[in-house]
């Protein structure tokens, strides 16, 4: 009995038990499926969130480009109406314009009907007569106008030319040069003449042939003068009559070792000459022909002028113009020093000095800015770049200096003739007078048959022809005089 009670009790507490953790169990799902619920009821609010928050944001876009477009179409509207308004414009001037040429039409066929009824001309005559009425009207107006601007560019560039050929020009210092075609070499005595000569005039002969020179043994005392236009040979003959004069032994066989030893001495003087000129102007890479051309230059005079001190100041020349309007200097050195370089060569060579010089630093790669302005400083070939001119105008410069060159008096002569030829040969010259040494030629013309207008191409065709016939040192100016002159006496 006591069993049975204890296991109904047991089994009412497991019982009570069971139910309390079902309903326990029951609960913890009812919990569950509640946190379940609203995790998805967030869930869900949030993607509509999401939604909303984009649908707001592609709104705004859509907001966005539809003012763009709106804003587009409003510019389109406005460009639209600018085109019609400028149509319009266009199409009324056009309209102008029509009935303008309608009037103007209707104006020649009236004027030419007139013309035709007045002259009875064709219309080619009433054309052409037409045509030369207005040419006479218009070409005072026309002349005016040219004089005016090309008077005014003219003095413009003559201005700046002159600043700068002048700040070029008083840079450069020079000295004036002195001619020979003799040199006079001292003797210790009166007897070392009659050594010179031998007997029956041997040595003397030996020594003209194997130098190229000419002795010349005047009265005058303790002197010989070698005479000869090449001024190289007459260099070696200096050079080895001095030393048969120092050594005192002069015969054919001595005549001929001095004359050969004088040769290279002149060779390596040559050498130092061309080198010395190359270090004062700074330049390098020079070929060793052309370097013996440039000293064999000192021994050459072109009127008067040392050629090589001459190439030298060119080149300082062309460098200095060059710096001034923005030229490479060294290339217009260059080409101002190797200008004259063809006047060293000899009688193997054909052809100009320009034309030369040209080709032999060609051979030897010089740049070929520098060869055509050697070629073309004499007009001889077209100038292909500036430095050409450079060479040219430096060139002028170092010519016209004075002291620089000197010519003849028959020479000076005859140029002044030419020039006063040359104007006389003009239409309506009356005379025509060279002054200041043949730097100016003064022309009186007839006033009666020579307009101002012919006076200006009278002048100007005299320098053309002066430039292209006469060869000079400087400039000439042409003033060309055009006069009327009435007078009357009262007594």
């Amino acid at each position: 009995m006591g069993l049975l009670i204890g296991a109904i009790l047991g089994a009412g507490i497991v019982a009570l038990i069971a139910k309390r953790r079902l309903a326990h169990l029951d609960a913890a799902r009812r919990l569950k499926l509640d946190v379940e619920a609203r995790e998805a009821e967030l869930l869900l609010r949030e993607k509509q969130n999401e939604q909303e928050l984009a649908l707001k944001r592609r709104e705004a876009d859509l907001d966005v480009r539809q003012r763009e477009v709106d804003r587009s179409n409003d510019l389109v509207e406005e460009r639209v109406s600018k085109l019609d308004e400028q149509q319009k414009l266009l199409d009324r001037e056009q309209h102008a314009l029509d009935e303008a040429e309608h009037e103007a039409k209707k104006m020649e066929r009236l004027y030419r009907m007139k013309l035709h009824h007045i002259t009875q001309m064709d219309s080619d005559d009433a054309r052409q007569l037409l045509i030369r009425s207005t040419e006479r009207e218009c070409a005072t107006e026309l002349n005016e106008l040219r004089q005016r601007l090309l008077g005014k560019t003219e003095n413009e560039v003559s201005d700046e030319a002159r600043r700068i050929l002048l700040a070029s020009m008083q840079r450069i210092t020079s000295q004036p040069m002195n001619d020979a075609t003799a040199t006079i070499v001292t003797l210790p005595s009166e007897e070392m003449k009659g050594r010179i000569i031998g007997r029956e005039g041997r040595n003397i002969r030996t020594f003209e042939h194997s130098t190229g020179t000419t002795l010349m043994i005047d009265e005058t005392p303790d002197s010989v003068l070698i005479s000869c236009f090449d001024p190289v040979r007459r260099e070696i003959a200096r050079i080895a009559l001095e030393a048969l004069v120092r050594d005192g032994r002069i015969h054919p066989s001595s005549i001929e070792e001095e004359v050969q030893k004088a040769e290279q001495e002149m060779q390596a003087g040559v050498i130092d000459l061309g080198e010395g000129a190359l270090r004062k102007l700074r330049l390098h890479d020079v070929h060793p022909e052309i370097v013996s051309l440039l000293g064999k230059l000192h021994y050459r005079l072109s009127n008067n002028q040392n050629t090589l001190s001459h190439s030298v100041e060119v080149a300082n020349l062309c460098s200095l113009i060059a710096s001034e309007i923005g030229l490479d200097p060294i290339l217009a050195k260059r080409a101002g020093l190797f200008h004259d370089i063809g006047k060293a060569v000899d009688e193997d060579y054909t052809g100009s000095h320009a034309i030369v010089g040209a080709d032999i630093i060609k051979q030897h790669g010089e740049d070929p800015r520098v060869v055509n302005a050697t070629a073309a400083h004499h007009n001889e070939v077209p100038a292909e770049s500036p430095y050409a001119g450079l060479v040219m105008v430096a060139d002028s410069l170092s010519a016209v200096r004075p002291g620089a060159r000197a010519s003849s008096i028959d020479g000076f002569i005859e140029r002044v003739r030419t020039i006063e030829d040359i104007a006389k040969q003009q239409k309506g010259v009356i005379e025509a007078y060279a002054i200041q040494a043949g730097r100016e030629v003064r022309v009186i013309v007839e006033p009666e048959q020579v307009s101002d207008e012919e006076a200006r191409q009278i002048a100007r065709r005299i320098r053309i022809r002066i430039e292209e016939e006469l060869n000079y040192p400087g400039t000439i100016e042409i003033t060309v005089i055009r006069e009327k002159r009435f007078s009357e006496t009262a007594v």
